[in-house]
């Protein structure tokens, strides 16, 4: 074999190569996280993620999820309210991200919220509850992380002295506590 017959070969190897190389580049795409749809986010999570919302979003950070770390919800801004729930005792304050924020930051789109436990316990929750002076993904009771054992790391907890129209079984049935899916469906 010739040295130009050689030459010939291996441009053809490396021109198939560099074809294999852009369809895998293509074939790919969407599976990296956007680095701008992460921005929105602030960040993609290093701590344990503790939240994952899906569906009917926007804006994600890992694959077409957004995925939370505490930190990330703590960077967010904090809602702080007291109110009484049937679970505890006495009035409690608690301080988390109101749902509104939540739902913004992740650009949600759909007008159902299906919210999932650790256990797999899910109940569905409309967006329009997710108002300035509706519900929390509440991280902190007193001042303090809620263990699982204290219905954490975060519960959907809605300021039940606040408003008497929160007072109600269908309210009550949304409050979900160790959190930590959502799914934005319709």
């Amino acid at each position: 074999m010739s040295i130009g017959t050689i030459m010939t070969k291996l441009k053809l190897f490396m021109a198939g190569l560099a074809i294999l190389a852009g369809f895998a580049t293509v074939w790919s795409v969407g599976l990296e996280p956007d680095p701008a749809r992460a921005a929105r986010l602030g960040a993609t999570p290093t701590g344990d993620v503790i939240l994952r919302i899906s569906g009917k979003i926007n804006a994600t950070n890992v694959g077409d999820e957004a995925h939370f770390d505490l930190d990330m919800l703590k960077e967010m801004p904090a809602t702080t309210f007291k109110t009484s729930t049937i679970w505890t005792e006495g009035v409690n304050s608690f301080t988390g991200v109101s749902l509104e924020d939540l739902l913004d930051a992740v650009e949600a789109q759909g007008g159902t919220l299906r919210a999932t436990a650790i256990n797999d316990y899910a109940v569905q929750l409309p967006v329009s509850d997710a108002t300035s002076s509706g519900p929390m993904v509440a991280y902190e009771m007193n001042g303090r992380p809620m263990s699982r054992r204290g219905k954490g790391p975060l519960w959907i907890i809605y300021p039940f002295d606040q408003n008497s129209r929160f007072q109600s079984e269908t309210i009550y049935s949304r409050s979900i506590w160790q959190l930590d899916r959502i799914e934005v469906i319709n």
